[in-house]
């Protein structure tokens, strides 16, 4: 039997968003959406993490909202980042969401306030009881400060409109208990750990790495789908110094914008309080990327 968010299941990207000159690089985002249409990506997830969400302003958080929206037109799906440490912001952007034309809704868990779970619970049933755009739910603690138990989430799931739950606490029992108390799709919130979470019930996974391979992560999330355990194994073990790469060389998204512009897609500067990869990291990125087969050797 489906389960609520199963619409949502495969390969989702977070894209990042490009800057130039301290403005945002509204054309590359637009090429970044196009690039995904033709990779066969299943959802954009535009202003989360990746997209440096915390250093926009609002004007700017809406605007690119949009402007994804209307690159997708409808070819692709769109799951915004609405989440906020603030409800009433966080009901603002998700209102805006659901009027420029998103499917869905990216809310991380309010961080920073470190809320009861009573409080996180509220929250969100706030913002679902008002917008009825399908809302996935984004558990981060290591970011967030912390974990939005089981329970709440299950909780949660009750709500009609919560529909889906973005993993990325990095436990494998703590997915088995949301998938076993509720009906929610839950999607992984860490490329390394897509295939195990998948063998648990996950249905896909909201991904970094798939900026740069986004075929390469939906090929193991098929080849697992279709039974091919072996292949999706074999796909996930090539790509795991990628994915554990990218998220360790430093605070994400700083390593996925370098490797873009390594790679030739430059997306632009990051903003303050990130900072580039220096030499040694940046050469260490080179690297895996030649390594996986995207780059020739250091230089």
């Amino acid at each position: 039997m489906a389960r609520k968010g199963s619409a949502f299941a495969g390969l989702s990207v977070a894209i990042v968003t490009p800057f130039r000159d301290g403005e945002v690089d509204y054309d590359t985002l637009r090429k970044q959406v196009d690039f995904q249409i033709e990779a066969g990506t299943k959802c954009v997830c535009p202003v989360g993490t990746t997209g440096e969400s915390p250093t926009l302003s609002h004007e700017e958080h809406e605007r690119v909202i949009s402007a994804v929206v209307e690159a997708a037109r409808g070819r692709i799906k769109v799951m915004a980042g609405t989440g906020s440490n603030s409800t009433a912001e966080a009901l603002r952007l998700t209102k805006w969401a659901a009027k420029a034309g998103a499917d869905a809704a990216l809310m991380v868990a309010p961080y920073y306030n470190k809320p009861t779970q009573e409080g996180f619970f509220q929250h969100y049933k706030a913002v679902a009881e008002q917008v009825g755009l399908p809302i996935c739910v984004y558990n981060i603690p290591g970011r967030t400060g912390k974990n939005i138990e089981p329970d709440t989430i299950a909780r949660l799931g009750e709500l009609p409109n919560i529909v889906m739950v973005k993993e990325a606490t990095g436990s494998l029992d703590q997915a088995s208990q949301i998938l076993c108390g509720s009906n929610l799709t839950v999607l992984s919130g860490d490329d390394s750990l897509t295939l195990p979470l998948m063998s648990v019930g996950g249905e896909g996974v909201i991904s970094v790495v798939g900026n740069i391979v986004p075929r390469d992560m939906a090929a193991m999330i098929d080849a697992y789908r279709a039974g091919d355990t072996a292949a999706a194994a074999e796909r996930h073990l090539k790509l795991f110094p990628l994915c554990r790469d990218l998220l360790s060389l430093a605070s994400n998204p700083i390593p996925i914008k370098a490797a873009l512009r390594l790679l030739e897609r430059d997306s632009g500067e990051v903003r303050l309080p990130m900072t580039p990869l220096n030499r040694s990291e940046t050469d260490r990125l080179r690297q895996t990327l030649a390594a996986y087969g995207l780059l020739d050797g250091p230089k």
